[in-house]
């Protein structure tokens, strides 16, 4: 998440890792400087934190108390425990998906309160240049990840479905990829431009026992839904990692 978010803002970075050598490979790409962690937090006016969870408490302990503002992309650190360990610096809890990298991500924003306004309009700022900053309750960020932060897993498998399926039926394999992809990103703008309502956009395009009638039946009977609904369930019920 760290390499799709300092891709999508496009600018050099100041940044750190435990030792995997990530830092300097994203410093080649974007430009900018490798650093350690207490010099990251003594030189950047905000530290997004993008570390494993497990992580947490020895970063916390290594820059708490010098860090002048944090932003966590740490899923399942909450807001408590991030004033808490970076007290008295204000936190941000972000939770974004990997389309940031591409200026299309979904990022759920989670407000804590005490925050300057000031600080917290320049900071859901940066975040908007990576896509859609959305204010999502802290008790909802988990059902929230479970549809935008895997969703890009799940319209991947959507989109190599149909095209298998094309692929079957003659279609090469490029111009199948090019015309589900296509067609998903036209759809999703025309979501958009419908309020997001799905019903309108299905109907506008299924006339009574025509051929998107046929489709559309053969999906429920195979179950499109009750997939998805097992999907989420799976997501918000097993821990997550």
């Amino acid at each position: 998440m760290a390499r799709a978010m300092a891709r999508g803002w496009g600018e050099p970075v100041l940044c750190s890792d435990s030792g995997s050598g990530r830092a300097e490979a994203l410093v080649a790409e974007l430009g900018g400087r490798a650093a350690s962690n207490l010099e990251v937090a003594e030189e950047a006016d905000l530290v997004i934190l993008c570390h494993k969870p497990a992580q947490f408490k020895t970063v916390a302990e290594e820059i708490g108390g010098r860090a002048k503002a944090v932003a966590s992309v740490v899923g399942s650190v909450s807001t408590g425990s991030l004033r808490s360990a970076y007290q008295p610096a204000p936190v941000f809890r972000m939770t974004p998906n990997t389309p940031v990298e591409v200026r299309r991500g979904t990022v759920c924003y989670s407000p804590a309160e005490g925050v300057d306004p000031e600080l917290e309009r320049a900071v859901i700022a940066l975040f908007e240049r990576l896509g859609t900053v959305i204010t999502v309750q802290e008790r909802l960020v988990g059902v929230a990840s479970a549809v935008m932060g895997v969703g890009p897993a799940y319209q991947a498998l959507l989109a190599e479905a149909q095209v298998d399926a094309a692929v079957r039926h003659g279609l090469s394999p490029a111009m199948a990829s090019r015309l589900v992809v296509e067609t998903m990103s036209g759809s999703a703008a025309l979501l958009q431009a419908r309020d997001y309502d799905t019903l309108t956009v299905r109907r506008e395009v299924t006339s009574p026992g025509g051929t998107t009638a046929r489709g559309l039946d053969a999906l429920e009977r195979g179950g499109v839904r009750a997939a998805f609904q097992a999907a989420i369930d799976r997501v918000c019920e097993e821990p997550r990692r």
